[in-house]
């Protein structure tokens, strides 16, 4: 199965953080405030469930999640966590295969894209886009490479890392997605982003076209915080 993390999931959070550090953990962190309950949300991607403590840390009750995860072991892992008064049910299921029972309100995709193809990214996409309601939020973190300039070390480090997670994770992307261009593309409109580990891991909150949307506050800046 592709895109599937489950031989890795035990060490899935060490491994990151001896190569990142804290940088993946506080791109995460710097968009949870955005949240405001109640809300309906959906996580894709969420891995080892420690974003669902960092949520209850800030908004302890009051957020309905559904938690999208393709990996059973990750979503084992996952379960353990504290998300105290929030309502968090557990899927696992490919995004792909996952009908959304009603609209939501914040869609949240950690590090999620770049695992897909160009085109598997563009039907994700679109699938989510379609589960998120006017007006509603898209909270993104994932890679970023800075077009234009010249960061061999990011280039590099991309290719370390999709040689590494094809052989044990099967991921089928090469390169990144053009997620800028998609969000553009769907008349998503930017209120808020922030940079980490040499600007290479990204963070931003968008918000979808329309009216209504009981969400994150509009225009509230994240931490500029671009720390190696």
């Amino acid at each position: 199965m592709v895109n599937n993390y489950d031989r890795i999931a035990a060490n899935y959070d060490r491994l990151s953080r001896l190569v990142f550090g804290k940088a993946i953990v506080r791109a995460q962190q710097s968009l949870v405030p955005l949240l405001a309950p109640p809300a309906r949300v959906l996580i894709v991607g969420g891995g080892t469930g420690w974003i669902l403590e960092e949520i209850a840390r800030v908004h302890p009750s009051g957020l309905a999640i559904d938690y999208v995860e393709i990996s059973s072991n990750m979503q084992d892992l996952a379960r353990k966590r504290d998300f105290k008064q929030n309502q968090v049910a557990f899927i696992h299921a490919a995004i792909e295969d996952y009908t959304a029972p009603t609209a939501y309100e914040v869609v949240m995709t950690p590090f999620l894209f770049d695992n897909f193809s160009r085109e598997r990214a563009q039907l994700v996409f679109q699938k989510l886009n379609n589960m998120l309601e006017n007006g509603g939020w898209w909270l993104f973190t994932d890679f970023h490479i800075d077009k234009g300039m010249n960061r061999f070390w990011q280039k590099a480090l991309l290719r370390s890392m999709y040689v590494f997670f094809k052989n044990i994770s099967h991921v089928e992307a090469n390169e990144l997605p053009d997620m800028q261009a998609l969000f553009k593309t769907y008349n998503f409109r930017i209120t808020a982003e922030s940079f980490h580990f040499g600007r290479f891991i990204r963070s931003a909150a968008y918000r979808k076209s329309g009216d209504g949307g009981a969400a994150p506050t509009e225009n509230k800046a994240l931490v500029e915080n671009d720390d190696r």
